[in-house]
């Protein structure tokens, strides 16, 4: 079963589900009000070089400053050469070109004040504004212009080594200089007319960028990447996707008219759906979706897996569950490594994972067993599209990764943070409460206090006039005051109010 690509078009939102085997694989949304920065071109302003970092605020007109490392930062000879002072030129361009990149600060490249034309690499995520850099890529359908580089690269997804080579002949002999590209996915099987007339428009929209920079003022935009919509076209409609369906007349229409004038051969493979079921229910995304933000997600045989998501690191943890097996421990171990093994690809994927990814397997003691899981996992997760790097599983059966980031992970997409845990996942509980109060009215009744009044969350309350009242009642006779309990329902849970009189 090939794969497809669902689109669902509402006010203010639109949504897109990649399914691979009738199976929900990556999903996309994007609102009026946050859509994706990523891919946009700007002419932004330095405003702040911060040594310690190296690395430096640019301001391109959004609400926070964007974030430039040292090494997404150029260091073109000819680019920095205004830059220095006359008799200081001379000098400076000998120490650019002594020094590479690497071995250069970033005091040495740029200045605050400075202009510089950036692409967001990265979204902005949490409290951070976006990541820019000044490494501009273009992408087409057949390929991604770089300008101002040499290189030729070609996409690891295409496998067969014949057509990679036929692929990187063909790009050689029409690529003019002073411009890298990449080979993408896309470009299978193409012919040399199709490759060459995505490479005539990218280079078309390149000087149009050129040209828009020197009319526009800094902090401005040059160019905006396509909608989620186009997008989807553009970099999910590979040879394997045998179907694009869209829920929405009017934006079906404007997929139709896009591919006509730049993608003829997809037409085909566009679909209008128009029944009364929901297309994501019809499909059963809604379904996988909802299991997606779960923390807890069970496996066929009974075990399951456990996802806990931090700012920079998501651990996943595998048990057996209900999974009792049929023969000895170490083989119902490994064959719910193995199990959990293709629900964590998936899951990494679906929830678009991104960061430092830690998944803790049950501990194997035959080192053929930890190696079974190790090739398994690396050969399921060789479907994501996302970069990404494994480490070898450790003796403790710890496999640790990191796998690209660009924009936020579904669940802090579709999701905020919990207004009652604030984020922390659980709330003290009432007996440990209960037992703070009693502290601090046996500490207030020994500075004289003569009456305390205690304003909790129902639960507190209840649990303080009934299991520990004899507390309280000690407290009254020992220092002589009076304490009542009131139960009030605007109070978190967490929170209290002592009074004393």
């Amino acid at each position: 079963m090939g794969s497809e690509i669902l689109i669902n078009i509402t006010q203010g939102e639109k949504r897109v589900a990649l399914l691979e085997g009738g199976q929900v694989v990556e999903f996309y949304v994007e609102r009026k009000r946050d859509a994706s920065l990523v891919g946009n071109i700007y002419k932004g302003k330095v405003v702040k070089i911060l040594p310690g970092m190296q690395s430096a605020f640019v301001d391109i007109g959004l609400e926070k400053a964007a974030f430039l490392y040292v090494a997404d930062i150029q260091a073109e000879m000819d680019e920095y050469a205004p830059l220095f002072e006359d008799e200081e030129k001379e000098n400076s361009m000998e120490l650019l070109s002594r020094k590479g990149r690497s071995e250069m600060t970033i005091e040495e490249i740029i200045q605050e004040g400075q202009e510089i034309l950036v692409q967001v690499s990265k979204d902005p995520i949490g409290s951070k504004g976006a990541r820019v850099t000044s490494y501009v890529t273009l992408p087409g359908r057949h390929l991604v212009l770089m300008p101002n580089a040499e290189h030729i690269g070609i996409s690891r997804r295409i496998s067969d080594e014949e057509e990679r080579n036929r692929l990187k002949a063909m790009v050689e002999k029409i690529k003019p200089g002073g411009y890298g590209l990449i080979i993408r996915t896309a470009s299978e099987d193409s012919q040399e007319e199709d490759i060459k007339k995505d490479l005539e428009f990218l280079i078309l929209l390149w000087n149009n960028i050129q040209e828009k920079k020197d009319r526009v003022q800094a902090r401005g935009l040059l160019y905006s990447d396509l909608d989620l919509v186009f997008r989807s076209v553009r970099d999910f409609m590979s040879h394997d996707v045998s179907r694009l369906i869209i829920d929405h007349h009017e934006e079906y229409d404007r997929i139709i008219e896009f591919v006509k004038t730049y993608f003829p051969k997809l037409l085909g493979k566009i679909e209008l759906y128009e029944e009364t079921e929901p297309i994501f229910d019809a499909f059963g995304i809604e379904l996988d979706i909802s299991r997606a933000l779960g923390r807890r997600v069970w496996l066929r045989s009974g075990g399951y897996i456990v996802v806990d998501q931090t700012e920079a690191m998501t651990v996943i943890d595998v048990n057996t569950g209900k999974f009792v097996g049929k023969e000895g421990l170490e083989d119902t171990i490994l064959r719910t490594n193995l199990e959990a093994v293709k629900e964590i690809a998936y899951q990494i994927r679906l929830r678009n994972l991104g960061g430092i990814i830690v998944v803790d397997f049950i501990d194997m003691d035959k080192p053929e067993n930890r190696e079974k899981v190790f090739n398994a996992f690396t050969d399921a997760m060789k479907k994501d599209r996302a970069k990404n790097t494994i480490f070898h599983i450790s003796e403790l059966g710890l496999i640790q990764m990191t796998r690209k980031r660009v924009r936020e992970s579904l669940g802090r997409t579709l999701c905020t943070l919990c207004p009652y845990c604030e984020g922390k996942g659980f709330v003290k509980s009432p007996e440990t409460l209960c037992y703070e109060i009693m502290r601090t009215i046996k500490k207030l009744a020994r500075h004289g206090s003569k009456k305390i009044v205690i304003a909790a969350h129902p639960i507190v309350a209840e649990l303080l006039s009934d299991e520990e009242m004899l507390g309280i009642e000690d407290v009254e006779s020992r220092y002589g005051v009076k304490v009542i309990i009131s139960a009030d329902n605007k109070i978190h849970q967490e929170n209290y109010e002592v009074n004393s009189f």
